[in-house]
């Protein structure tokens, strides 16, 4: 069996001790499509899988090493008979690493923390003055593995907690007094001090949050994003945050990946930008390798496989 991952900096020791036997091979996004087709196995990772790899390969399982898809072509896989798989964030620790990092951006941009190490250098003393978490309300958008893990760390900050998701009807955690559905978002914004997205991403809602969802937050509200660069209307959270409506933004995915650390927004001084690393923890590694090997070995042996997205139905096998 051959197992192919499109991203050439994963160690590949951890694979091989799991998976002997197996063939695994790594590559750069740019290569993926073009080693693909020899696969048993593909692991995008930032890679895309489209209908013409699928079409052209002999691949029979997509698996994800984590939980995005959105660089996969699902409806492609299932006409060829390829299951599509992923790794839930509240199976490998990934959400609970992603809301570690939330938390985080929220209170360096609150605690203006930049600022604070340049007075700092500057032999200032007692300044910026910064804006406690406490007493406030902060507004999660998004109720799924990440947002809940949000939710549940930021309870112990004493603030109101509100909730936006799809299904309002599905609730949300304990920790989250409200839950509203996304017809609601403006008028949840209008009220939020802080606003901290963990949406699932995919084209319905790409520039989710849009310069109408920037101009309905409360002025002087800071903005976090720990989900996906698609969501946010880059252009529009730029023209926020030079007016001064939005007083700081923590941004740990871009639109583009690998962001462009030249980039006015990337560089505005009330951004506080990462590479994408909220989920990069050891302890997420650990777990998501083997999740990930288990649910290979299952394909291997022709058994139901675990967190596909798809039908199984008329599949491809794998090569013996």
């Amino acid at each position: 069996m051959r197992l192919l991952i499109g991203f050439d900096q994963y160690p590949l020791d951890p694979f091989h001790d799991l998976l002997p036997g197996w063939d695994v091979a790594r590559t750069t996004p740019d290569r993926f499509a073009e080693l693909g087709v020899d696969a048993d196995v593909l692991c995008p990772i930032a890679a895309r899988v489209d209908a013409g790899l699928i079409a052209a390969g002999r691949c029979g399982l997509v698996q994800q090493f984590g939980v995005g898809l959105e660089n996969v072509d699902i409806d492609a896989a299932t006409a060829a008979g390829v299951l599509v798989s992923r790794l839930p964030g509240d199976v490998t620790g990934n959400a609970d690493s992603v809301a570690e990092l939330a938390v985080l951006l929220a209170l360096a941009l609150s605690r203006r923390l930049d600022g604070a190490r340049q007075a700092l250098r500057d032999r200032q003393w007692a300044q910026p003055v910064g804006r406690a978490l406490f007493g406030g309300t902060m507004a999660i958008v998004g109720l799924g593995a990440i947002g809940a893990a949000v939710a549940k760390r930021l309870a112990g900050f004493d603030v109101r907690l509100l909730g936006v998701r799809e299904h309002p009807e599905l609730g949300g955690p304990p920790e989250v007094g409200q839950v509203v559905g996304t017809d609601r978002l403006l008028d949840v914004l209008g009220e939020a001090d802080v606003v901290v997205s963990g949406l699932t991403f995919g084209e319905h809602n790409r520039n989710f949050f849009d310069a109408a969802a920037f101009a309905a937050m409360k002025p002087g509200a800071l903005f976090v994003n720990v989900a996906r660069g698609g969501l946010v209307d880059e252009a529009a959270l730029l023209a926020a945050l030079e007016s001064g409506h939005i007083a700081g933004a923590g941004l740990d995915v871009h639109a583009v990946e690998p962001a462009d650390p030249a980039s006015p927004l990337v560089n505005h001084p009330n951004v506080i930008a990462t590479p994408h690393v909220a989920g990069v923890t050891e302890q997420m590694m650990q777990r998501s390798v083997i999740a990930f090997t288990d649910n290979l070995k299952r394909y291997e042996a022709g058994e139901p496989l675990l967190w596909t997205v798809n039908s199984e139905g008329a599949q491809r096998r794998p090569q013996r």
